[in-house]
């Protein structure tokens, strides 16, 4: 089992073009403004909990990534500020769960990228199993099959440290929705290898009464301190605290270290403290704006006192607040500027590393075309159990990448014409979703513009426009566009209003819209993303039809 997940791994999700990765730019958003200075965020993207570590001169990020795979997607930057995709280190659900149906909002929680001793490291809680751990020599793999550090339900937010006495320890936070307990820190010892607990978690700081919802932290060690940097206050109104203690089971005294003051950013927490090779400190954390989810910011960051200081401390109190502009890291030279990829031609073949399923893939739901630059999607049936989208598990999607942007496909459908109900097309994913929908129906081929509220409650689409096709070849369009107004947030504070209009064309030139406006809503802990699918319904064929898509184009 072992050797078959190594090697599907290294074949199957590694591009056979990461050079060609490194250099793709962005045509939607770009945070190097090219005069030495950065636009945050570096990432407008759902780059949710992000951890980030160095080795020599390179800098590794990787994030939350829930039930979508392949998960613990691997991002590689010279400078901080350009990033690019260098693999992907979780291929499928860990077993026993074969995740044959989407996981909303579980599995890969807030994971920690480490590297020691010549591998990288990769730490996460999953809520209902435990805490897991792959390593690799390489960070584009082969990455070694999970193992389970510490089975408990609700331990999350997992983070390595290794001792200079040889002793290695992990600091997490719990789920309160499955540990019945929240706002606490805590410590525990592992194994050498760093592959197994052998302690018993000991609380060491209690947030409840300062720092109520202290999660995330990430363990280090500086000038004879023990330091646990995490977020506390909620996700979209919170501030960052760090602890320090001179013995690693506390008692820690702690300090607020950045916190929103005056900037427009939100909640500003959850990152990665990294240096630089020349001896820079600097800090990424995550915004959450709702609909596109949580964006990745670069805060400056000084030692004053022993004590980190996190962006620009206007008034001197040890507290700063985010920038929104800034000068680049000094890393020792300039790198070309390169984001991570999008659009994507369908020239290769394997999928590019931005796409991620909703669920375990199948070998039977797509085929690389590289010869013909197309992905052909097979039409899969939707489980037993489907009511909406939200259900399908081959559907492939990648996360906004900015505030505004048209993400447009060529493809062509070929339904095999006595099975009726077979779908693809474009979808904006949420627990709101829209989505154009090309179907083989009694009445021939047509195209609908088709939008489903709260799927994440079990509910059933509506259809708001249809129309008769001629043929299955046709461009489906979805502009995205963030209005700046703002709306109640579920977890408290205010989300940023996204609206998409869907439109297609016959001839790629002219685009007509077809049914109305739709607001975006996030996913399960994740952002909207845009995406598309090919289904056909729960009943037993020995065979179906396909969609050959030719391109899709973030513009």
């Amino acid at each position: 089992m072992k050797k078959l997940f190594l090697s599907l791994l290294a074949s199957s999700f590694l591009t056979g073009s990461l050079d060609a990765q490194e250099n793709y730019i962005s045509k939607v958003w770009v945070a190097d403004q090219g005069d030495g200075t950065y636009k945050n965020p570096v990432l407008y993207a759902d780059y949710s909990d992000p951890d980030v570590c160095r080795v020599g001169n390179d800098f590794y990020l990787t994030s939350s990534s829930f039930g979508c795979l392949p998960g613990l997607q691997v991002l590689h930057s010279r400078d901080l500020v350009n990033w690019s995709f260098a693999g992907a280190a979780l291929p499928w659900s860990v077993a026993p769960h074969a995740d044959r149906l989407p996981q909303h909002g579980n599995r890969v929680w807030a994971p920690c990228i480490r590297h020691h001793d010549g591998e990288f490291f990769i730490f996460w809680g999953d809520p209902d199993q435990g805490v897991f751990m792959t390593k690799a020599k390489d960070v584009k793999g082969p990455w070694t099959e999970p193992v389970l550090v510490m089975a408990a339900k609700g331990v999350i937010d997992t983070t390595p440290l290794w001792d200079e006495d040889g002793k290695v320890y992990m600091a997490h936070a719990f789920a309160g929705s499955r540990a019945g307990l929240k706002s606490v820190i805590a410590v525990c010892e592992l194994n050498a290898a760093a592959d197994k607990a052998i302690t018993q978690s000991r609380i060491v700081f209690d947030g409840h009464e300062a720092h109520e919802t202290c999660e995330g932290p990430k363990f280090y060690k500086r000038n004879g301190y023990y330091y646990i940097f995490h977020p506390a206050g909620g996700v979209p109104t919170g501030w960052q605290v760090v602890l320090r203690s001179k013995n690693i089971y506390g008692p820690y005294e702690w300090r607020t270290v950045m916190a929103q003051g005056n900037s427009p950013v939100n909640g500003p927490h959850q990152g990665a403290w990294v240096d630089t090779p020349t001896g820079e400190d600097w800090f990424l954390h995550f915004q959450d704006v709702g609909a596109a989810g949580r964006l990745v910011h670069l805060q400056p960051m000084k030692w004053v006192n022993d004590w980190p200081v996190i962006g620009i401390d206007q008034d001197g109190d040890g507290c700063g607040e985010p920038v929104l502009t800034y000068r680049k890291p000094d890393v020792g030279k300039t790198y070309p500027v390169c984001t991570p990829q999008e659009s994507d031609e369908f020239s290769s073949n394997q999928l590019g590393l931005q796409w991620q399923w909703y669920a375990n893939s199948d070998a039977r739901w797509y085929f690389c075309n590289a010869e013909r630059g197309e992905l052909r999607l097979y039409s899969s049936p939707v489980p037993d159990s489907y009511k909406s989208l939200w259900d399908v598990p081959n559907l492939l999607a990648q996360k906004f990448p900015a505030p505004d942007f048209t993400a447009t496909m060529k493809l062509k459908f070929a339904p095999i014409a006595k099975y009726k109900g077979e779908r693809t097309g474009l979808v904006v994913m949420g627990m709101d979703y829209a989505a154009l929908v090309l179907e083989n129906t009694t009445d021939g081929l047509t195209l609908s513009q088709v939008e489903c509220l709260q799927a994440d409650k079990g509910n059933s689409e509506t259809v708001n426009a249809t129309l008769p096709l001629k043929s299955g070849e046709i461009y489906l369009r979805a502009q995205i566009i963030t209005t700046g107004e703002k709306i109640q947030a579920s977890e408290g504070g205010h989300d940023l209003v996204v609206k998409c209009q869907l439109s297609y064309s016959l001839n790629g030139k002219k685009f007509q819209p077809l049914g109305k406006e739709f607001q975006v809503k996030e996913g399960k802990w994740i952002g909207a993303k845009v995406g598309t699918f090919c289904t056909r319904p729960a009943i037993t064929t020995n065979d179906g039809g396909w969609a050959d898509i030719d391109w899709f184009r973030i513009e």
